[in-house]
C-alpha cells in the first residue's frame, strides 16, 4: 500500500500554474515539471514564466546535492514576469537523486550536463543565449559552464560566490572556532577541534563540514542586519514539486551527494583557473556573508578579465541575498537584462 501511495505522489507532483486575476492559468504562460535527457541521464527541471518570448534564466542550486526548485518559485516568483525561469535538479539532487551512482559523479559531469541543458533550452525557446544565476556551489558551476561554452550565455550572476573551495573551508572553520571561543561554547569548540582542519575525505565529509557551516549559518540568522536570514526548508520540502520519494531524496542529496562530490572541489581556485572569461559577470554579494568569504570575491574581482564585471552589494544579506533581499535581487536581475537588451 505504501509503495502505491509513494508512486502516486511521484506521479502527481507538479509546479503550480501562474494565475491571472481571476485565478485561472495565465494566458501565454508556461509551468512545467519535466524530465530531460542530458548525456544519457534523465534529469528533472521546472520551467516557469508568464511569457515564453522572454529570455531564459537558468538557476543553478547550491550543494552539490541541493534542490532549490520550490525555494526559487517561492522566493523569486517575481522573476517569472521577466524571464522564463528554469530550475534544474542536478545529478544526485532532489528529483534527480538516482540518475547516477553518487561515487561515479564528477565535476565534469555537472559541467557537461549543464551545457547540454543549456543547448536544450536554447533550441526549445529559439534563443541563442540564456542567463545563468548560480547560488553557492552553483555560482562556481556557472563560471565553469561559461568558461567552457561562452557563446551560450548572456551573463553570469553569482551569489554566495565560491572562489577557492579549500581556502573557504579553512577560513570558515577558523571563523567558527573564533565565534565559539568568544561565546564560551566549549562543546562546539571541542567538536571542531576533534574533527580537525579541513580538507575532509571519506564517509564523514558532510557531517564534519556541517559542524562549522551550520554554526555560521545560525550566527547569520541571528544577525539583526540580515533580513529573512534562513531557508524555509519545511515549506520547500513539502511543496508540490516533490513526491514522497523526492522528499526523502531532497535530504539524501544534501548528505550523500555533497559527501562524494565536494572533495573534488578542494583544488579549485577561480583566481588561478578562471581568471579570464568571455561573458559579462556580476557578483550579488551579501555584505554579512561569513560562509563564502567576501574578501576572496574581491580578490577575484581584481584579477578577473571579462567583457564586463560588477559587484552588487546587498547590505542586509548574508550568504543568500536571493532570500534575504529577494525584491532587490529581482530588480537587479531585471536591470541587467535591460542593460544587455540596450
Amino acid at each position: 500500500m505504501m509503495s502505491l501511495v509513494t508512486l502516486l505522489s511521484q506521479w502527481m507532483a507538479f509546479t503550480p500554474k501562474i494565475q491571472d486575476t481571476n485565478g485561472k492559468a495565465k494566458k501565454g504562460s508556461i509551468t512545467e515539471l519535466t524530465k530531460v535527457e542530458l548525456n544519457g541521464r534523465k534529469e528533472w527541471i521546472s520551467i516557469r514564466g508568464e511569457d515564453t518570448n522572454q529570455p531564459v534564466l537558468l538557476f543553478l542550486a547550491g550543494g552539490p546535492g541541493g534542490s532549490q526548485m520550490a525555494a526559487v518559485r517561492h522566493e523569486l516568483g517575481a522573476l517569472e514576469e521577466h524571464f522564463i525561469v528554469v530550475n534544474w535538479d542536478q545529478p544526485g539532487a532532489g528529483k534527480s537523486y538516482s540518475v547516477a551512482p553518487k561515487n561515479s559523479l564528477t565535476v565534469e559531469d555537472y559541467i557537461a550536463d549543464g551545457i547540454a541543458l543549456t543547448e536544450y533550452l536554447c533550441k526549445r525557446f529559439n534563443q541563442q543565449k540564456i542567463y545563468l544565476v548560480g547560488e553557492s556551489w552553483g555560482s562556481a558551476l556557472a563560471v565553469f559552464m561559461a568558461k567552457e561554452q561562452p557563446q551560450y550565455y548572456e551573463a553570469v550572476i553569482g551569489t554566495g560566490q565560491m572562489i577557492d573551495f579549500l581556502e573557504t573551508e579553512m577560513i570558515d572553520y577558523e571563523k567558527a572556532k573564533e565565534i565559539a571561543r568568544a561565546a564560551g561554547d566549549t562543546k562546539k569548540l571541542s567538536k571542531l577541534e576533534e574533527n580537525g582542519y579541513p580538507p575532509y575525505y571519506g564517509a564523514d565529509v558532510t557531517w564534519k563540514s556541517a559542524e562549522y557551516l551550520n554554526y555560521l549559518g545560525a550566527v547569520m540568522q541571528k544577525n539583526p542586519e540580515i533580513y529573512n536570514g534562513g531557508y524555509n526548508t519545511f515549506r520547500d520540502l513539502f511543496s508540490s514539486e516533490y513526491g514522497l520519494l523526492d522528499k526523502i531524496n531532497y535530504l539524501r542529496g544534501i548528505i550523500d551527494t555533497f559527501n562524494y562530490v565536494y572533495p573534488q572541489l578542494y583544488d579549485v581556485d577561480l583566481r588561478v583557473d578562471y581568471a579570464k572569461l568571455e561573458v559579462p559577470i556580476y557578483f550579488f554579494i551579501g555584505r554579512h556573508d561569513i560562509n563564502a568569504p567576501v574578501a576572496l570575491v574581491e580578490d577575484y574581482m581584481e584579477i578577473l578579465e571579462a567583457p564586463y564585471k560588477e559587484m552588487v552589494w546587498f547590505e542586509h544579506s548574508g550568504h543568500s541575498p536571493w532570500i534575504s533581499e529577494n525584491e532587490k535581487f529581482v530588480e537587479e536581475l531585471v536591470c541587467i537584462k535591460e542593460s544587455i537588451k540596450a
